[in-house]
């Protein structure tokens, strides 16, 4: 049921995408809407003429229904809102969404209708709100270029219009008082103040419409002001219109620019095609693509390639020379890389299979690989997935270890949804970080399990640990121990080489139950990145925290993990943010 209601959501957001080239239904849906627009924008011009009542029956009526399509519509794109855009996920970017220029659009020409029937309203009101339908015209500028070319024309000079208008602004008003003082005297009872000279002026760019300033100057300088007032009513017009004229030649280049950005995006993402995992069997996403490889392969230059990764999202440029451990005094040389990463909240990736367990990834965002093998693991498992993706990587700051939720952009959301995560019964959470990189030195083991304590402490319970369930500890211990160490030849340690005893810690920062178990385990970068091995790792501890909390052997792979494809699409738990 969960995974119909994604489908139908990533389907829904696809129709209601604005754009008109998409696939065949989608294009249907397009079409319709644009056909119930027209059809909204006849009804309301008809209206305006004297019919026969059975014509106003008929108009009533078309009215009615199409009330009723744009409602639907409208709480349909609310609904879909996030899977559109990242930044309108929770009922707060949903607001947001409300506020942008065509989600108020959408709302005010449709929604506050309904308050004619639920409250008695003014006669005044009323025909306010029967002038608003005429916004749901605009909506139609969804679809149009030239529209949307206006807009972006706008837009693009709206810091050199504000001067060019401010200046003018200004110049009229010095003008107008000159102009009171020149014409006081010679005509007392006409300019007896400031406000009638500077109303003289404005309406002058205007046109004076209703001749409410029909109090032409009389004097030498009055009139040679009066010249000048003509001059700007020149400027008025001709300055917005060549700034403007401008702006459209700026938007047009950035139109063309933009879609050669996507164009090279979605070129870029064809070059993580999915490719055979041997020691698993299953199709994956390379955890990287060099720089120099990419280049070569998509026929792409250095810049289109940055702006392609800018693009987005998901995708990021790494340097893989931190991964590589520097204790022994030698240079590492840099090696830049592109990263593709699952990206579906503000914050980075979300997805919540209805799990006791739940990965969580608090730093995948500055751990080149960290993503790659973290989904995996989540995937295997079929564990729940919370990692961060988005954010400025310098100056860093930490999901790991903070003092208030608040520091940090998209901290808060991030805190709730593994608040949310964390709040089933019997909820355990593997916190996956790296060891042995460039800010580390080597150590005897491979892999690092901390609950809490300080470095060197090896108890597996106390009220300062994380563990509240010893004994399924101390069993996921014995079982990943002994994986790894038959098929892969790794080692693990607890709490030998690793502190999670700081107030800081993010454990112990957020609202978990009282029962609810957290483990962090740090990775060998070596492992994680670079062995050939490195998802059989990530299968086997799936199967040693399945086995050790659920009880059971670990369930077959999904059928997707095998099926050949390019990145992360065609994943069903990617669809949506859990």
């Amino acid at each position: 049921m969960a995974y119909s209601v994604s489908r139908l959501k990533q389907e829904l957001a696809r129709a209601l995408d604005d754009n008109l080239h998409t696939r065949q239904w989608h294009n249907i849906v397009d079409w319709l809407i644009i056909a119930m627009i027209l059809l909204s924008t006849t009804e309301i011009f008809l209206s305006t003429f004297d019919l026969a009542p059975q014509w106003r029956r008929v108009l009533f009526w078309v009215d009615v229904v199409t009330l009723v399509f744009f409602t639907v519509e409208v709480g349909l794109r609310i609904w879909v809102a996030p899977l559109i855009n990242p930044r309108w996920n929770g009922w707060r970017g949903r607001l947001r969404y409300c506020f942008s220029f065509y989600g108020f659009l959408d709302v005010v020409s449709t929604l506050p209708f309904y308050l004619q029937w639920l409250f008695p309203l003014p006669v005044m009101a009323f025909k306010c709100l029967r002038t608003a339908r005429v916004v749901r015209t605009l909506r139609i500028g969804r679809y149009t270029k030239s529209f949307n070319l206006l807009s972006d024309a706008v837009r693009e000079k709206r810091h050199e219009l504000i001067v060019a208008m401010q200046f003018l602004v200004v110049i009229t008003v010095i003008l107008s008082l000159i102009l009171f003082f020149a014409e006081h005297d010679a005509q007392p009872d006409v300019y007896d103040n400031g406000a009638v000279s500077v109303m003289w002026a404005f309406a002058q760019y205007i046109g004076d419409p209703g001749q409410f300033a029909d109090t032409p100057p009389v004097t030498v300088v009055g009139r040679i002001i009066a010249c000048i007032v003509g001059l700007l009513g020149i400027a008025i017009v001709a300055v917005p219109t060549g700034i403007i004229g401008a702006g459209f030649t700026d938007a047009i280049e950035n139109r063309n620019h933009r879609e050669k950005v996507e164009s090279d995006a979605a070129l870029l993402r064809n070059g993580f095609e999915r490719k055979l995992d041997r020691p698993t069997g299953i199709q994956a996403v390379p955890p990287f693509r060099s720089v120099d490889d990419l280049k070569a392969r998509l026929n792409m230059k250095s810049d289109n390639l940055q702006e392609a990764v800018d693009h987005g999202p998901g995708f990021r440029i790494v340097n893989l020379a931190a991964t590589v451990p520097t204790d022994d005094g030698q240079y590492v040389a840099d090696r830049i890389a592109v990263e593709h990463f699952p990206q579906n909240t503000c914050y980075g990736c979300l997805i919540d299979r209805n799990s006791r367990i739940t990965v969580v990834a608090p730093s995948n965002m500055i751990d080149p690989g960290l993503s790659h093998f973290c989904f995996y693991l989540a995937y295997f498992g079929g564990f729940n997935y919370i990692s961060r993706e988005v954010g400025a990587r310098a100056p860093y700051k930490s999901y790991y270890a903070f003092d208030t939720a608040a520091d940090v952009p998209g901290l808060d959301q991030y805190a709730a949804d593994l608040e949310r995560l964390m709040s089933r019964e019997g909820a355990w959470s593997l916190t996956i970080l790296v060891a042995s990189g460039a800010l580390e030195p080597p150590y005897p083991t491979n892999l690092h399990l901390n609950i809490g304590g300080k470095k060197g402490d090896e108890r597996t319970s106390g009220d300062d640990l994380f563990i509240k369930d010893g004994r399924t500890y101390e069993q996921f211990y014995g079982l990943l121990e002994d994986a790894v160490a038959g098929e892969l030849n790794l080692t693990v340690d607890h709490q030998k080489y690793h502190n999670t005893n700081s107030s800081r810690h993010f454990l112990r920062k957020l609202n978990f139950r009282h029962d609810a178990n957290h483990m962090v385990m740090r990775i060998e970068w070596k492992q994680l990145l670079w062995s050939q091995r490195r998802l059989l790792l990530a299968r086997i501890i799936a199967e040693s925290l399945y086995r050790a909390v659920i009880g059971t052997e670990l369930p077959p792979l999904p059928p997707e993990l095998k099926t050949k494809a390019i990145g992360y699409d065609g994943y069903p738990s990617l669809e949506q943010p859990g």
